[in-house]
């Protein structure tokens, strides 16, 4: 991720991967809730905060990918009624993906979501928020080491 992009000679940093590790991230029923990334995979310029906001604030403007997946489970066969997982930027809802299973409930799904924003490099930051809508109420973000994740890169300047 950090070689050089040959059209434009920048390094593709900041840049940052998350996980979700060590325990399920329990969370209200139908209810936006920030995606607690406690885990760095690497963090070329220690842009994200893994313990207190879980949040990616790059100090470099430029335009970034980013991408996240956001395993919701809730916690019984044909209980998963929707998923929406959502980049806010600055604390306010972004770029949002959505699936809603309808008469036909799951148990579990793996959401992904990636988009191309433009930050500031100073106050701009990043967050990911889950909603999970399942008929027991008690859903939950499961802490999967390869699929609860969050990051992004510097693509432009």
């Amino acid at each position: 991720i950090a070689d050089s992009i040959t059209s434009g000679a920048i390094a593709n940093t900041p840049a940052f991967e998350a996980k979700r590790a060590s325990s399920d991230q329990s969370v209200g029923d139908n209810a936006y809730t920030k995606v607690q990334f406690n885990t760095e995979v690497f963090d070329t310029d220690s842009a994200y905060d893994n313990s207190t906001n879980y949040r990616f604030q790059p100090q470099v403007a430029g335009k970034y990918f980013v991408y996240a997946s956001v395993i919701g489970n809730s916690q019984a066969d044909a209980n998963l009624q929707e998923i929406r997982t959502v980049i806010y930027k600055n604390g306010s809802f972004g770029r949002s993906t959505l699936t809603d299973f309808r008469n036909n409930y799951a148990r579990t799904k793996n959401q992904d979501i990636q988009a191309i924003i433009d930050m500031n490099g100073s106050s701009d930051y990043l967050e990911i928020y889950t909603r999970i809508n399942d008929t027991s109420g008690t859903p939950k973000i499961d802490y999967d080491s390869d699929g609860t994740y969050f990051g992004a890169y510097r693509i432009l300047t």
